[in-house]
């Protein structure tokens, strides 16, 4: 029998927050997570893709672990990314989450090479075996270059403590092709920003989100209109939100999203090499997206988030 978990709703993927020499900034990293679940976010995914997580150590990554479970205080689940060159490495981190006390654990594929069908399998299963901790499975075939297919989804489903699928391949029929080979035995996530009403119509029941970083409310009360079917009265939100969706798609992501996340002063627009800050035409273009985000920001029906 596999586990149960609750999880549901707008999981940001958190940024990291670095001073100006590069070095982690801990207390950033705590204040922005603390923001975001204020603003009535549902969980968060710390270290992932929009975490910087490949430019972090394994030192760094548990600091920011401890951080963000301190942060959160229990008041929504924290799920560590797991993002490692080999089964052994990204075996090595999943038993340090579950030291930090995190609530779980999002695996990426193994990264830098390619792998066939059974070896991705493999390498999910592996780190599933190590942890008690309920496993998220992370497909991004257009970043990583590994697709995790359902065909892959359906042979794990004998793995119990892998509870979840979160797909960023943009195609949501994954989503539909999963429940036909497994049913209900996992939870879906979208993760990909600019298809997520999409694939809430198709079945996910979550969402890793890159911008609502910079816009919380907007992207849970986006959400939960979708889970709610209220098609009506979302719709304006989507239209509204969609030019800073696709930013979530764009290569340079990250600094998409903190240089949003920087003008909204929610943090800080800074990575670490070998990602480079945003400059000349693409600064001007997000510059321009974001103006026009906040010319035109809509008002927001209530949803039940907190503030109202």
């Amino acid at each position: 029998m596999s586990q149960a978990v609750s999880w549901s709703g707008v999981f940001p993927a958190v940024t990291t927050q670095f001073r100006e020499d590069f070095s982690l900034d801990v207390e950033a990293t705590a204040r922005v997570i603390d923001g975001l679940i204020r603003d009535g976010v549902s969980g968060l995914i710390i270290c992932g893709t929009v975490g910087e997580n490949t430019s972090l150590t394994r030192d760094e990554k548990v600091q920011v672990m401890e951080a963000a479970r301190s942060a959160a205080a229990g008041r929504v689940p924290v799920i560590c990314g797991i993002a490692e060159f080999t089964t052994a490495f990204a075996v090595e981190t999943a038993r340090a989450a579950a030291r930090a006390g995190v609530d779980g654990v999002m695996v990426m594929p193994a990264l830098v090479y390619s792998a066939k069908p059974h070896e991705s399998a493999a390498h999910f299963r592996a780190v599933a075996r190590a942890t008690d901790l309920p496993v998220m499975v992370y497909n991004n075939p257009p970043i990583y270059k590994n697709d995790i297919t359902p065909d892959i989804l359906a042979s794990l489903a004998d793995c119990d403590t892998i509870v979840c699928f979160k797909d960023s391949s943009g195609d949501t029929r994954r989503f539909i092709d999963a429940r036909n080979r497994v049913g209900d035995r996992f939870a879906l996530f979208a993760g990909l920003d600019d298809v997520v009403v999409e694939s809430v119509a198709m079945g996910a029941v979550g969402w890793v989100s890159g911008m609502s970083n910079a816009f919380p409310r907007e992207g849970e009360t986006l959400f939960r209109l979708a889970r709610a079917g209220r098609f009506t009265d979302l719709m304006p939100i989507y239209e509204w939100f969609m030019p800073l969706l696709h930013l979530d798609a764009r290569p340079d992501l990250v600094q998409c999203i903190k240089w949003c996340e920087h003008r909204m002063g929610r943090g800080s627009w800074r990575t670490r090499p070998p990602r480079l800050p945003l400059a000349g035409d693409d600064l001007a273009f997000v510059d321009k997206v974001m103006d026009e985000a906040l010319a035109k920001r809509p008002a927001l029906p209530d949803v039940g988030l907190p503030g109202r």
